[in-house]
């Protein structure tokens, strides 16, 4: 079977928005980045949903969200980092296309991360005087939540060290089997 839809899954920061939209415009298809549209449909930040509404207010907006989008035929979603690890989630994403596990250690994480106040839940870390190791441990401890869910990826790439051009280059020439397979029925 053929696919049409693509789902870029990975730690926040592992490049999926970076990533997906230079994909999209490769393969000729349509990119939606899933936080990206939350905040346009709700005309609010995901930090000002989270403060306003609470995190189970944005998981319902994010599932509900997904389902639309995993409607759309020819398209590139850049899932939220958290995204995946709701069992509704991954239901409705593996059933409805591939998924592309974007994989970054918990180092690369930390100096990716250790500056940015827009990402809630590293929002109390970055602006607090907590040390390297207490950081790393955060992104360790929820990594490991989610890794179960990140490793039933059909495809995963490390984008620890990759420029954006190689590591969408390698994304490419191992997508292109999946998207352009030939069916048999």
């Amino acid at each position: 079977m053929k696919v049409s839809r693509l789902f870029l899954t990975g730690f926040m920061t592992s490049g999926k928005s970076t990533i997906g939209p230079i994909l999209a415009n490769v393969l000729g298809w349509d990119f939606f980045d899933l936080d990206k549209v939350i905040e346009k449909s709700e005309c609010k930040s995901i930090v000002e949903i989270f403060e306003n509404r609470g995190e189970d207010y944005f998981r319902t907006l994010e599932t509900d969200t997904l389902m639309r989008l995993s409607k759309l035929e020819k398209v590139v979603i850049s899932l939220g980092g958290g995204t995946i690890a709701n069992e509704e989630n991954f239901n409705i994403i593996k059933k409805s296309g591939k998924i592309v596990y974007l994989k970054v250690s918990p180092e690369i994480l930390y100096k990716r991360l250790k500056y940015k106040i827009d990402r809630p839940l590293f929002r109390d870390l970055v602006l607090s005087d907590n040390s390297e190791e207490e950081f790393v441990s955060k992104i360790k401890e929820i990594l490991t939540k989610r890794e179960t869910f990140y490793n039933k990826a059909d495809l995963v790439i490390n984008t620890d060290i990759s420029p954006v051009g190689i590591t969408v280059d390698k994304l490419v020439k191992k997508i292109s089997m999946m998207v352009y397979e030939k069916s048999c029925s």
